[in-house]
């Protein structure tokens, strides 16, 4: 069961009909951390969210949601901000979580 159902559907869909906006940080990140955009479009499948950040935190204007995804047999975080009612997604971020902050499956935050 899982309680992100419908919100990790209308990011796959998304994501594969092209739906998707890159931000400018994502941008600079990918570059900065030798991560292919294709590792977010082609592990789509992989798709799970593992946290949510809903807009009401103040430092959002839209809900977040960090994804976790496999590509290649490795693990991959994809920050999403979710635009429900323009029936869009943006790619806020994308990394490689750090062991020594996650758990052994990368879903899981580690407390400190």
């Amino acid at each position: 069961m899982n309680k992100w159902r419908e919100e990790t559907h209308f990011i796959q869909n998304c994501v594969r009909e092209g739906r998707l906006f890159w931000t400018y940080h994502a941008n600079i990140r990918l570059s900065q951390r030798f991560i292919d955009r294709r590792i977010a479009l082609e592990s789509v499948d992989q798709y799970e969210i593992i946290e949510y950040y809903p807009e009401q935190n103040g430092s959002h204007y839209l809900p977040n949601y960090l994804v976790r995804t496999e590509y290649q047999g490795e693990v991959f975080h994809i920050l999403f901000a979710l635009d429900k009612e323009d029936h869009n997604v943006r790619i806020i971020t994308v990394y490689r979580p750090a062991p020594e902050a996650w758990d052994e499956g990368f879903r899981r935050r580690k407390k400190p």
